[in-house]
């Protein structure tokens, strides 16, 4: 039976694949893909689903991705399976999220070596808050160390879900594959939905096309989405034609119609990428429905950080290019400012680190944009003396310390998952990071740690620590818990006498003499020699906290005396100097781009 044949509601099945970072699921999904004939076998290539280079030479998923099945089930009837292959990666929970409010069912995929980690626990609690059935999947049954009966007893205990039916396969060889979507078919509920009802479909994601013009992912609700159809996008109020109905196999196939319950894509000649919000319900331009789908909870962006063109010429062309990426990645905000060191350019906002590496790459790649970012920093409420309070996202905009009541700092509630010879060092870095212990608790031999966190000790390298103290073993996971009070200043670099507000940051007071130290002694390497003596500093307020001195380079002013009295050379090399004197008054350090991210990338090393 092709793609393309009607099937009854009842016989369709919409679910994600949910799991930790490497537990497999871009594997699995490549499986599903090949046992129900999505692909030939010659066309079949790891991590198909995986389509951003980036993505691939990552080894990560960054983007949800669709794909529609076919699936003879158990009772000789053809199913029509949609499957989402999700993101691992805490930063990207955005998008997982997003895929779960459009399916009826999930897949919990739990590496039966690994066991219950972290993010495995985090996408379970936004399954359960959808009302998803969940099938409890165990992955890698063909490695040496895999442990199913532990892996099993792990999500009863951890989770709470009964898995005693859980369907243990191989990703990678294939094992099994046929009784997990015989499960799938089985045990997940078909889409609700009414045909006749007034056509209602949720936008789940949207891209842009350089031929199609905006293409957008949809599910629909009720009705129907058909070629040549007027439809209103209700959050916008814009109403275009429908040109084009399709779905992915992984490859394009178009379609006449969609049905309730079936997931597929749509293209209207849309050229304003502001037309089409994720989340937005999409209707009948006549027939309209009454009320609109809830839609997506915006996402609450955890780091920020400037970006500006290196030429500033470009600068319409990154705002083109953000438009373009927030478009594909609803979790990106952004807007314009500007900067004495670095002209203009924009304020960004991401849900952590590895979305900020993401998006920088991603614009270099996609646009051919050469980028300078600022310092990464999280959003402070300043509460001033005359009874008002300002967010501040840049560390340049706190106002003068004397108009300062109190400042607030977002705190993180962090969820730590490590084998217990690294319990001792894990406690040691988040007490060093100014953590609170709030629980820890024993899950077989692996101990799970609960710490409350501030989020501007976790934005640098945090997670790169994490890992390498545990050898990799340990699974992190954090949502923003509350903003409370610090002691926190902000910190500026000067260079020559000159503040450099693109290196500025708040930093807690107990921590500044460190960082500062390490900053001027990072800066002192990376910023070329002068022809003059170059002072660099680190300074709260007028007070001077760390210094580096960066000599001079000296030019041989006495190369062409030969011979003579030496009160000849010694009268060049004091007008040298004057002359020395006179340029450390005036002269400006011109500090390469290189060196602004080399320092900013600075970690406790």
């Amino acid at each position: 039976m092709s793609l393309t044949e009607k099937i009854p509601q009842s016989r369709i099945r919409n679910f994600a694949i949910i799991a930790h970072i490497d537990h497999g699921k871009s594997t699995l999904a490549d499986r599903l893909i090949e046992t129900c004939g999505g692909l030939e076998k010659r066309e079949m290539k790891e991590q198909i689903l995986d389509n951003m280079d980036i993505e691939r030479e990552r080894g990560i998923t960054i983007k949800a991705q669709t794909v529609r099945l076919n699936w003879k089930g158990p009772d000789g009837e053809i199913y029509q399976l949609n499957l989402m292959d999700t993101p691992g990666h805490v930063d990207f929970s955005y998008e997982v999220s997003r895929s779960l409010a459009s399916c009826e069912g999930a897949l919990l995929v739990v590496d039966a070596s690994q066991g219950v980690e972290a993010q495995t626990l985090a996408n379970v609690y936004q399954a359960l808050d959808n009302n998803l059935e969940i099938i409890p999947v165990i992955n890698k049954i063909d490695l040496p160390a895999a442990d199913v009966d532990r892996a099993k007893q792990q999500i009863e205990d951890v989770i709470g879900l009964d898995a005693s039916n859980a369907v243990a396969v191989s990703g990678k060889t294939g094992l099994n594959i046929t009784d997990l979507l015989d499960a799938i078919v089985t045990r997940l509920p078909a889409p609700t939905g009414d045909p006749a009802a007034p056509t209602k479909a949720l936008l789940v994601d949207s891209w842009y096309d350089s031929y199609l013009g905006v293409v957008i992912l949809v599910r629909v609700i009720d009705g129907t989405l058909k070629k040549g159809q007027k439809v209103r996008f209700m959050n916008t109020a814009a109403t275009r034609e429908v040109d084009r109905v399709g779905i992915f196999t992984p490859k394009h196939i178009l379609l006449d119609q969609l049905g309730p319950g079936e997931m597929g894509f749509i293209t209207a000649g849309i050229k304003e990428i502001s037309e089409t919000k994720v989340g937005d319900t999409i209707t009948d331009e006549k027939h309209q429905t009454v009320k609109a789908l809830p839609g997506f909870k915006p996402s609450v962006p955890m780091v920020f950080c400037s970006l500006f063109p290196v030429d500033s010429s470009e600068f319409e062309k990154l705002r083109e290019s953000l438009a373009r990426l927030a478009l594909n990645d609803a979790s990106l905000h952004y807007e314009a400012e500007s900067s004495q060191a670095l002209g203009m350019g924009f304020r960004c906002g991401f849900l952590g680190l590895l979305h900020m590496e993401i998006i920088q790459e991603r614009m270099e790649r996609e646009f051919n944009l050469d980028l300078i970012p600022t310092a990464p920093s999280v959003v402070y409420k300043v509460y001033k003396t005359d009874g008002t309070m300002q967010e501040v996202y840049n560390p340049v905009d706190l106002p003068d310390m004397a108009r300062i009541e109190k400042i607030e700092e977002p705190w993180i509630k962090a969820t730590i998952l490590t084998p217990d010879e690294y319990l001792g060092s894990l406690l040691q870095l988040c007490q060093e990071r100014r953590g609170e212990q709030l629980n820890l608790s024993y899950v077989g031999n692996r101990a799970m740690l609960e710490y409350r966190l501030p989020l501007n000790e976790i934005v640098f390298d945090f997670y790169d620590r994490l890992k390498s103290i545990s050898r990799g073993y340990a699974s992190f996971d954090y949502h923003l818990d509350k903003f409370m009070e610090g002691d926190l200043v902000r910190m500026d670099i000067l260079v020559n006498q000159e503040s450099v507000d693109a290196l500025a940051m708040i930093v807690h007071r107990s921590q500044s003499d460190r960082r500062g130290r390490h900053l001027c002694e990072r800066l002192k390497d990376l910023i070329p020699r002068q022809l003059f003596k170059v002072a660099i500093q680190a300074a709260i307020g007028g007070k001077v906290i760390a210094r580096e001195d960066l000599s001079a380079l000296r030019k041989d002013v006495t190369a062409r005396c030969y011979g003579g009295d030496v009160t000849r050379k010694r009268k060049l090399l004091d007008k040298q100097k004057e002359g020395k004197k006179k340029m450390r008054q005036y002269g400006n350090v011109d500090i390469p781009q290189s060196a602004f991210i080399a320092a900013l990338k600075m970690g406790d090393e």
